[in-house]
């Protein structure tokens, strides 16, 4: 076969046009490469740091530091599963890449904040605070505000935020502990947030949560029994009452430590709800919104989180039971295993598809992983007073 100039050209064209491919693509070796949908990252509260962990590994890839205050933190992620967004009790937000392990961008926004969440396209991150009461918008890219929603009612009084949850249609909601309200913030035109407002919806609520299907937003209420519900879908309905004197009649213990509503446990159409000042988790039928059990437990509940599957409900307590975790087989709801990894059990986190659960246990500078099956552990590692546990797959559930 005769080879022409003209063929040679061409060919010698297409290797170095391959070759520039290949180097603007940076080909790198495979351990080089990976995704972020078995990572996650710790808080280590003490530190003001967040260890980076493999949930296939079962251990910590390493520190990012730099965090300031997490005595109360939390976290969400962006849509790829690439940065952790950090809320800490100082006020600050932390973007942070958990691949390379470094902060992005960091600001103060308030002088104290309790938690935060994205949005459903991931464009915005929103943080509410309880000094000065209000909520921050942010754009999740450049971390430059977008608005600020100060919780203002009655003649001049401004409110703690809690609660703020994303929603369906671009939304976030929240509830004001000092003003018994509710708001939903609409940002589908960021430059005009349009606020809707719901007076009255019962006594200091104090945590709330939303369905898994974004439908329906429930706020648990400190100053008296009961829970307010939101029908997100029917805002003209407004906010009812639900499982109102729950507790009545039954002495209420001091509560040590608030319950974590954004635990709860969701099995088929059944919750299950952590009793504020009781030892018991309420069973919950969602059809009708109404108390069809309830399951007496080892101590106060702070989190009663479900399997993925629905299979079981894993619950934490307060002090001074705060060294057990009882596990619920829902079919039956009954308690089939008391565990005591260690004072300071803070927190659970189910691996995605469920075959283990992760504890953070602060008095034993510990994390253990349980097989979810056996109930058994499966390993540990040491980690600097640990709290909250969230992992990646959290980025693609509403209100997570």
């Amino acid at each position: 076969m005769t080879l022409r100039i003209g063929d040679l050209s061409r060919r010698l064209g297409a290797l170095t046009l391959l070759t520039g491919i290949l180097a603007v693509t940076g080909c790198a070796a495979p351990g080089d490469l990976r995704g972020t949908n078995d990572l996650g990252i710790i808080i280590e509260r003490a530190k003001g740091a967040a260890l980076v962990v493999d949930t296939t590994a079962r251990k910590p890839l390493g520190q990012v530091t730099g965090l300031g205050d997490l005595s109360h933190a939390s976290a969400v992620y962006s849509r790829d599963g690439r940065y952790a967004f950090v809320f800490g009790r100082d006020g600050g937000l932390t973007k942070v890449d958990i691949l390379t392990r470094k902060v992005v961008k960091r600001v103060v926004q308030a002088g104290n904040a309790i938690g935060g969440a994205i949005s459903q396209d991931g464009t915005l991150v929103a943080v509410s605070n309880y000094k000065p009461g209000g909520v921050k918008v942010f754009d999740s890219a450049t971390l430059d505000l977008v608005a600020d929603v100060p919780a203002d009612y009655g003649p001049a009084e401004r409110s703690k935020v809690v609660g703020l949850v994303d929603a369906p249609g671009q939304k976030f909601v929240f509830s004001l502990w000092d003003g018994g309200e509710i708001w939903v913030l609409d940002m589908v035109d960021r430059a005009n947030p349009k606020l809707t407002k719901f007076e009255n919806v019962g006594l200091n609520p104090y945590d709330a949560l939303i369905s898994p299907d974004g439908r329906y937003y429930v706020a648990g209420l400190f100053g008296e029994d009961g829970m307010a519900l939101l029908d997100l879908w029917h805002l003209d309905k407004g906010v009812r009452k639900v499982l109102s004197g729950y507790g009545k009649g039954e002495q209420k213990l001091p509560v040590y430590k608030m319950p974590h509503l954004e635990g709860w446990a969701i099995a088929g159409n059944l919750a299950f709800v952590p009793a504020i000042g009781h030892h018991a988790v309420l069973v919950i039928d969602l059809l009708t919104w109404t108390e069809v059990g309830r399951i007496p437990v080892h101590g106060q509940p702070v989190f009663v989180m479900a399997r993925p599957d629905g299979r079981q409900v894993w619950v934490n307590f307060a002090i001074p039971h705060n060294d057990t975790i009882q596990v619920i087989d829902v079919p039956t709801r009954k308690i089939v295993k008391t565990l005591t990894p260690g004072k300071g059990v803070l927190h659970m986190e189910f691996t995605p598809r469920g075959e283990e659960v992760w504890l953070s246990v602060r008095d034993t500078d510990t994390v253990m992983v349980y097989d979810t099956r056996t109930i058994e552990p499966v390993t540990s590692f040491p980690a600097d007073k640990p709290s909250g546990i969230f992992f990646t797959d959290r980025a693609g559930r509403i209100g997570l």
